[in-house]
């Protein structure tokens, strides 16, 4: 007769929490998932900026005698923007009781887009790039692309290492 009333408590548990163990359930699944991004880590670059290393490398790889290439470039400062700001102040600085500052971004609706107006933008600027291309052998090949990325980057040519792909 135990054993009877034992199943009838578990069945009476499982009515009464039948839908929270099934969330919980589901959940588990959820996060045990595969998201199927694999092993390659890419940032996500956010809209409107410039892949500067993905551009450079079809730009190169349309130099004579370049064939496949890569770059990598190393970052001495992150590039900055300046947005444009409204002030607020009321009251007077020298009565710092009924004295207040604020300021917000100017926004600017853009075909049914709001952003923000850029006053300023500082580009990043570069402590040293690395070429790597299937022509990295030929030393007329590694004046073109060192030339290249000079000029793309402002990097000095002793800042810029150009080799040949395995």
């Amino acid at each position: 007769m135990r054993d009877w009333m034992k199943a009838e408590g578990v069945q009476k548990q499982w009515e009464k929490y039948k839908y929270a163990v099934l969330v919980v359930l589901i959940g588990a699944g959820l996060l045990l998932w595969p998201s199927g991004g694999g092993d390659t880590k890419e940032t996500e670059v956010p809209e409107g900026e410039r892949n500067i290393q993905a551009e450079m490398e079809e730009i190169l790889g349309k130099i004579s005698g370049v064939g496949e290439v890569r770059v990598m470039l190393t970052e001495d400062t992150d590039g900055e923007r300046r947005l444009a700001r409204n002030m607020e102040v009321s009251g007077s600085p020298s009565d710092s009781e009924h004295y207040s500052q604020s300021t917000e971004a100017v926004m600017e609706d853009s075909g049914g887009d709001t952003l923000a107006v850029v006053t300023q933008t500082r580009y990043p600027s570069y402590r040293g790039a690395l070429v790597v291309c299937q022509g990295g052998d030929r030393a007329d090949v590694r004046l073109a692309v060192t030339e290249a990325v000079s000029s793309l980057t402002g990097l000095s040519a002793d800042r810029i290492a150009v080799a040949k792909w395995q």
